[in-house]
């Protein structure tokens, strides 16, 4: 029998749930993989007091971690085994006390390490895939830091040229079946997104998908659908000509090359049970485009998924809820940690089967 997926969990910004969500998720799981948690181990142990008197930590230094990587090259004797009843923490101390809801740019860095530390994790076989809780990019760029989020972080830190942002969910009350929706464009100004819709970034953005969804899903010929970039997906010209001189041409190229992929469609009517029930996947223009439509249906219960990475990454649907740290704990809902946390898992076991095929 496999053992259980290993996975990294950067604990984010130590002001906001992140911290809460992580230690929660990963307590609640810890039969199902096998959680190590990055972030400082004194505070970690702390607030799990408060939660919960049985979770149980073990806390690593990075420099242990380093010194049993060297000759040897399995990831379950690089990181020590903790049982079921303990969580391995490796340590990455905090230069400022933490005040819940209050954030403070001293920790700016230390928080930036997590991730580097669990880049390191994987990179060097001791994760098989990392999930971030959410972090403040305000604190890091504060510290002295240029950080504009996590995806680009990623990105660059492993010299991957071009990412997918993906979210999805489960089949809720509000959607009849599950939904997956993946970004042409992510965190710019509207005034700027019609000129980055160009033919080889979003045909690159197709085949990202694609890949992915099979390697990592288990998908094994994965049908994405495309919105248009205008009202009435630009009717016929009429609104707008992106989806002729770009998008259309773009789903001939993909289906040229053995891509399943359908439209342009209006979005403000492709996201109907009649188009979705046969779609893995719906790739959008712009983030207020797709991302309004899924987390109504699901938010807090969602995962963000990192489509074109070497590596596994997802993360939460949400963003540090310091309002919500302020006031104490036990009230952070952790749905979504657990969410990213199942579905990094899932993507492990899918990816094992690929390669092993």
């Amino acid at each position: 029998m496999r053992p259980r997926p290993i996975i990294a969990i950067t604990t984010g910004e130590p002001a906001g749930i992140g911290p809460e969500i992580s230690l929660r998720a990963a307590w609640a799981l810890r039969h199902e993989i096998r959680p190590v948690l990055i972030g400082d181990a004194a505070y970690l142990a702390m607030l799990a007091g408060e939660i919960d008197p049985d979770i149980s930590l073990m806390g690593i230094s990075q420099q242990a971690l380093r010194n049993n990587l060297a000759g040897t090259p399995s990831t379950n004797s690089v990181i020590p085994a903790s049982g079921d009843e303990r969580l391995t923490v490796i340590d990455c101390p905090l230069d400022a006390h933490v005040v819940p809801g209050q954030l403070d740019a001293r920790n700016g860095r230390a928080v930036l390490t997590t991730l580097d530390v669990a880049l390191e994790s994987v990179a060097g076989g001791w994760c098989e895939g990392m999930v971030t809780a959410p972090l403040q990019k305000s604190t890091i760029n504060d510290a002295g830091v240029a950080f504009t989020g996590h995806t680009e972080y990623l990105a660059q830190k492993s010299n991957t040229a071009q990412v997918v942002m993906m979210l999805a969910c489960e089949a809720s009350a509000t959607l009849p079946q599950a939904l997956r929706v993946a970004l042409a464009t992510t965190h710019l100004p509207l005034k700027d997104v019609a000129a980055a819709i160009q033919f080889e970034p979003l045909l690159a953005t197709l085949k990202i998908i694609h890949h992915d969804l099979r390697v990592h899903f288990g998908i094994p010929k994965p049908r994405i659908l495309l919105t248009g970039l205008n009202p009435h997906a630009g009717e016929n010209g009429y609104l707008g000509c992106e989806e002729i001189d770009v998008i259309s041409p773009v789903i001939a190229a993909a289906k040229a090359i053995g891509i399943d992929a359908e439209g342009p469609f209006p979005a403000d009517t492709l996201f109907q049970q009649k188009y979705l029930a046969q779609a893995d996947c719906v790739l959008a223009m712009y983030h207020d485009q797709g991302l309004p439509v899924l987390k109504y249906a699901s938010f807090g219960h969602g995962v963000n998924i990192t489509l074109g990475l070497p590596l596994i990454r997802t993360s939460v649907d949400h963003g540090t809820a310091l309002d919500v740290a302020r006031n104490g704990v036990g009230i952070a809902d952790d749905s979504s940690m657990r969410v990213a946390l199942r579905t990094a898992a899932q993507m492990v076991l899918h990816r094992a089967g690929a390669v092993a095929r």
